[in-house]
Parts: C-alpha cells; structure tokens; sequence
C-alpha cells in the first residue's frame, strides 16, 4: 500500500497534479508516519506555492533532505536566518551542506542577501566544483564580480567531474549525490523547486510577508495555475490595471503566436529530471539604465542650470522629432541607420534563421567584423560539435571507452566513450557562454558580442543569448542594434520576459511610443505577475511625462520581487523626475543593497547630489559607478563635471579625454571639455573644441551660447551678439531664454562690473 500511494504521488507530481499529489500524501501520511513521507508531503506543497505548508511540515526534522527542503521553505518566506541555521546548524559546525550543489547554491543565495559577499562567492564556487553543469552559480560570480574565466571553470577538469558522475558507479541515479537514507529524494530530486522556483503567485498566500521572490521558471509548475488563482491575485495589489485605450489603439496578440509548432515546451517536464535542473534559473537584476543625463543644455556650465535629469545617455537623446539630431547621430556610424534597422543591421547575418538544417549544409557567418570563418553542423549528430582541448583523459576513464562500458541513463543505455565526449562538448558550449556573461558583466560588451558570435547558430538564436546581445548593445549605447536584437528575442522566444525590461527601456530611449505600449501589454498578458511586466509598463507611462502613473507601476514591480535591483533604480528615476531627491536616494540605496554592483544607482546618486551641489558625495559616488563599469563615456563626462566643480580642473581635463576616446560618438564630453577651458580662460582651445562641436550637433543652443560668452569675454561684442542670435534662433527652453537675453542685455559691460551686479 505504501508503495503504491508513494507511486500514485510521484505520478502526479510529473503530472503537474498537484491538488492530487497532496491529497494522496495525506492519506499516504497518515497510514505510514515517517520522515520521508514527510518530506515528499513538503514536497508537494514548494510545487503548489504552499511554501509555509511546507515550513509548518519540515520544522524540526533533521534528515539531510528534510532540512534543504525547509531551508528552501524559508528562503521563499523571507526567513533566512531560518533557511541558513537549517542548512549549517550551529550544534554542527562541521556538518555537510544538504543536497550538494543544490544546498551550496541556496546557502550562496543567502549570503549575497544579507551581504557576506565573501561567503557568497565561496559557496557558489563550492556548487559548480561539485556539479559543473550548476550554470545558476556562475551566473550569480559574474553578477558579484568574482567568476573565473569560463575557460578554467568548465575546463577538462570539469568535463571529467562530469564523467565520474555518470561513469563512476554504473548508474545514473548514484552520480547524483543521492542521501542514502531518504527514499522520497527521488521525488524531491526530479522534481523539487530549487530556490529560483519561486513564483510571485506566492504573495496571496503570503498575508503580508516580504517574500524575497526569485524570478525564474518554475520548470513548467507555475504555468499550471490554480484554479481559484483568476481576480484574487491581481486583487491583492492595489495599483490599477491599464486600459488598453490609455496606451495604445492596438490590441495585445495572443500569447506566444509566434512559438513554433514542434519547438520546446517549457511545460513539459520529464520524469527524469535531474537535480541541476531544479536550480538552473538565475537573480538577474537588470542593470543598465542611466538617469537622463539629459539634453546638452541640461547640464551645468557657467552660463545655464541642470534642469532635471533623466536616462537619455546622449545629449540628443529627447530632441526627437523636434530637431534635427537624428538617430543617425545616435549611433554616429556615418551610414543611414534606418537601413540598418530594417534589415541592413549587423545582425542580420546572423538574422533568425529557421532551426532545420539539411544534413551536412554549412552556414556562414557573412563577413561580421572581422569575419567568422565558414562552420559546418551536421543535425543528425545529437550534440553540438564544439572545439576541445585535445589533452588526454584519466586512465579509467580511457578504460571504459576502449571497453565500451553502458550505463543506463533515463531507461536507456549510453556507451561510456557518449558520456566522454558528451561531457567534453557541453564544457566547450558553456565556456563560450561563460566567457560571454562574465564580459557582458564586467561591462567589456564589444568583446562580449565577438564571444557570442562564436556559437553555433542553434544557440545563438535562442531568446536568452539574443537578449544578452541586446543588452551589450544597450550598454555600448546603440539602441538601434539593441532593439534589433531584442526583437529576434522575442521571436525565438515570445513567451520568456528574459530581459525585456531592458527592452522597454530601448524603446524609452528610441521614443517609439507605440512600439514601447505594444510590448507592454503583450507582457502583462503574458505574465502580469512579473516584474519585467511593470517596469515595461511604468517606462511606457514615462515616455508620455506621466511620472506620478510610472511611478505606481514600478513600485509594483518592486512589490512583485523586492530583489530586483532595476525596479527600484526605476523608482529612484521616476522620483528625481518629480524632484523628491529624498526618496530617490532611498530607491537608489535600495537597489544596492540588492545588487552592490547596480552602478545605475551610483550613478543616479551622484546625479542627485550634482544637483545638489554637493560636489564631494557627487564625485564620490560617480567614481564608485565608474569603477564597475569603466567604458561608459557618460560616467566619465559627469565624474569630470564633478572634479571641475571641485576646482580639481587638472584631473576634469584627464577624465574629460578618456570620456572622448571612450565614445567618439557622444558630444557630451565635448562640450564640458570646452567648458572647463573656458573657466581656465583658455579661450582660443575651447573655440576649437566647440567649432568641432557645431559639426555633430548643428542645432544645439547651448553650444551656440557659450562660444556666445567667449566672445564676449575677449571683447568681441559682434561675433558675440550673432551667436547669442543664433542660439535664440534654436529655441532653447525657457530658462536658458532667460540666461540668453540677460547675457545680451550685458553685453558691453565688463566682466568685472558684471559679477559686483
């Protein structure tokens, strides 16, 4: 009888059954009292978003998967001085971690959240020395700031720990780290969530508690959803749903029309799962948007006031359609770019191409950059061919090739020379992965992009390696590209919210109104209870000056996952765009006390503090954002800007160089380089500098202003009347009109009457 209400639990589970599965478990409870009936019973609840069913059951218990299980319980209730005392008891300091890689992972999870880096980072290094195929745990390195090159951490070593799990015992079952004791870790092994499973469903069942919510697929779990999930769950957040006819006159499309007939299906889960897959999600907490730092004339100079940041990171950024600063000179590549937005982009030779590929056919990467040479895949292989190292191999595990040993793998049999290679393979795909996150996070993201370009096309064109190429091309500034790339994203995968919050933000950037109002309603009816979902909408709102709207919809994106660091960056923009500077330091802190390494919120702050004027905290926290992210031109420019407000002109004029040699494209350092000349008095410099100036943006006002003031500093009252004329002529905003006409009005007095006036 136990075994067959065991089996009839375990069916269900793999079903997705989950109101039978805990039925049966009850009944299988209560006739055969045990721990591990106990656990399985658990089990079925973390599947069922039940996780304080779960913590109620496992509390107390000290089997080594009951205590992963109730750590797992914990972490999802916020409760993780609970969730680490389970996992390292204090009466057992030398205790092993629970579940292996698993148990590693978790506990590496609450370290970075109560901030014991150092801990962290040891603990998610542990998880990938036991289990190489822990993709999660180096993701969550490359986010800290301390991952190896990918080559040392999914190198040969790797590939034979890999092989000993599968070869060392004959059997698929003992190469998983499996407790002896514990009959019911089959259950919780195939299909037990991991501490990514955690789904913002939750919250209904929370009666209030701060989940620390985990984004991440719940491999097919979530997307069953309860029956009596409809209208309580949205009615539990207060912020009101948007109207179809407040954003767009175009209706949302039905949800994944474009997935492919026979491509995945992320609810199918199979029964032979192993325990990697139960943790193969990660923490990303998007990172990449600037507060504007606002049009050329925004920011500070002698002759006008910074009047309000926001994201843009080009000074022509919200000029739009109103000037003549095109998205040509966004990018600034000296071609049209709306060629290349149609089709003539650098990515279209690797444009989505259909998966099938004839046998023996090759594809060519057609002259990208310097030109990737010709590969040939062959699909009637079952794995990928990638280049490995040719070093020799252990000597048993030589043996078991040349004999030709089988181990049975999911009720089938796998000659043990498929298990080497196999190994060798996946190492060689996840090192060219690796080696492209950990680029894209330290912020080298043209060298990220060379690195993707390696893949094989299967998996370059799969949503998640497109979005990570839509985000280096954010952060190189090239939004055309970025939005290029994120829309492939979204056709290889229509269903993933795998960074389209960054998308939104691409759009933002680009003004495209109604493309930003589609996305945002085909995410919220994807998924409305995802953060992504509201940061999408919220930039929506913000793109039509509505801040007090935004703000509502990134708060509740922040209500949804309180550890995604971009929500309340977003936040702290919305509110410096309404000018509370107080709760836009404490969104900004916010952010980085989930993420220390979110240089957006440093950079917001020193924002904040510039235009307070306090220069010190401003220079401090600029130099912290340009430390963790040492390319961007725009950090460079205000932490120059900084310095020069310091009078610490030197250092200005140094930084202000490697801002131009940083993004030739991007006049901003320009025009604070003449600025800082001209507060040096030299005069004849700063002309040059702005002369060249006038060449990238002909309609700027303010360029146009100050060579006015240079003029009239050296006495040239003509040449300087006619560039105040032309400045006037470019219809500055409001304040600079002023400052414009009050420098004409002084114009014969001299500098000297002028400041005792």
């Amino acid at each position: 009888m136990e075994a067959i209400l065991t089996d009839c639990v375990q069916n269900s589970l793999r079903h997705f059954m989950y109101r039978n599965a805990i039925f049966i478990c009850e009944r299988l409870c209560a006739e055969f009292p045990s721990e591990t009936n106990m656990q399985l019973l658990a089990d079925c609840y973390l599947h069922n978003n039940q996780s304080y069913a779960a913590y109620h059951i496992l509390k107390g218990m000290q089997m080594a998967q009951s205590r992963y299980l109730f750590a797992l319980s914990c972490f999802q209730l916020d409760l993780l001085k609970e969730s680490e005392a389970a996992l390292c008891p204090a009466n057992e300091p030398g205790a092993e971690i629970p579940n292996g890689a698993a148990g590693h992972y978790l506990l590496g999870l609450i370290y970075r959240y109560t901030d014991r880096r150092k801990s962290a980072v040891h603990h998610f290094k542990q998880a990938l020395s036991v289990d190489p195929l822990m993709w999660a745990a180096y993701e969550e390195l490359c986010v800290l700031g301390a991952a190896e090159e990918a080559t040392a951490v999914f190198g040969e070593a790797a590939a034979l720990c890999i092989q000993k799990q599968y070869l060392s015992h004959g059997s698929a079952s003992q190469s998983l780290n499996m407790p002896n004791e514990d009959r019911s870790t089959v259950s919780a092994r195939n299909f037990g969530p991991g501490p990514d499973d955690a789904s913002p469903r939750q919250l209904k069942h929370m009666q209030g508690n701060n989940l620390r919510d985990i984004p991440g697929n719940y491999h097919g779990a979530a997307s069953v959803q309860p029956s009596n999930g409809g209208s309580s769950n949205i009615s539990f957040y207060n912020t009101p749903s948007p109207m179809v006819s407040q954003l767009s006159g175009v209706a949302p499309p039905p949800l994944c029309r474009n997935a492919q007939p026979n491509g995945p299906n992320p609810s199918i889960l199979s029964a032979d799962n192993s325990p990697r897959s139960t943790v193969n999600s990660t923490i990303q907490a998007p990172r990449r948007k600037f507060v504007d730092e606002g049009k050329l004339r925004k920011i500070s100079g002698r002759l006008f006031s910074d009047s309000g940041p926001r994201r843009s990171t080009r000074l022509s950024g919200d000029a739009g359609a109103n000037t003549n600063v095109s998205a040509t000179m966004v990018v600034g590549n000296g071609t049209s770019n709306s060629s290349k937005y149609l089709g003539g982009s650098k990515l279209s030779s690797i444009a989505f191409r259909a998966v099938t590929v004839r046998k023996g056919q090759s594809w060519t990467n057609e002259s990208i950059d310097e030109g990737i040479r010709n590969e040939t895949f062959d699909d009637s292989r079952s794995n990928t061919t990638l280049t490995t190292s040719s070093s020799s191999h252990s000597g048993d595990t030589r043996f078991l090739e040349q004999e030709g040993a089988t181990i049975p793998i999911s009720a089938g049999i796998m000659n043990g020379s498929r298990v080497i290679s196999g190994a060798s393979e996946i190492m060689g795909l996840l090192r060219t992965l690796g080696e492209g996150y950990r680029l894209s996070c330290m912020y080298r993201c043209q060298e990220a992009l060379d690195v993707y370009l390696k893949l094989p096309q299967k998996h370059y064109n799969t949503g998640w390696v497109l979005s990570q190429v839509g985000k280096a091309y954010f952060e190189l500034v090239d939004y055309l590209e970025a939005d290029w790339a994120f829309s492939l994203a979204r056709q290889a995968s229509p269903y993933s919210l795998e960074g389209m919050d960054m998308y939104s933000t691409v759009l933002y950037h680009l003004k495209e109104d109604m493309k930003l109002s589609y996305l945002a309603q085909e995410l919220i009816s994807t998924d409305r209870l995802a953060p992504q979902s509201w940061c999408a909408m919220g930039n929506c709102y913000s793109l039509q000056k509505d801040h007090e709207t935004a703000l509502r919809n990134f708060q509740r994106s922040v209500q949804l996952n309180p550890t995604f660091a971009y929500a309340h960056t977003l936040c702290g923009h919305e509110y410096v765009a309404l000018e509370d500077f107080e709760n836009g330091i404490k969104s900004y802190q916010s952010a980085l006390r989930v993420d220390a390494r979110h240089y957006n919120s440093w950079y917001g702050l020193g924002m904040i503090y510039l235009r307070q004027e306090k220069y010190e905290f401003s220079e401090h926290h600029f130099r912290m954002a340009f430390q963790i992210n040492p390319c961007s031109s725009v950090i460079m420019c205000y932490l120059g800007t900084a310095l020069h407000a310091l009078k610490r002109n030197d250092e200005a004029l140094v930084i202000m160089e490697k801002a131009i040699l940083a993004d030739k494209k991007n006049p901003l350092p320009l025009y604070q380089k003449a600025n800082i000349l001209v507060s040096l008095e030299n005069f004849d410099e700063a002309l040059q500098v702005l002369e060249e100036l006038k060449e990238y943006i002909p309609s700027e006002s303010s360029v146009f202003a100050l060579m006015g003031n240079i003029y009239k500093r050296r006495n040239m009252h003509e040449k300087a009347m006619l560039h105040f004329g032309l400045a006037l002529d470019l219809k500055p905003p409001a304040t600079d009109v002023a400052a414009i006409k009050s420098a004409i009005e002084k114009l014969h007095v001299p500098d000297e009457l002028e400041e005792g006036l």
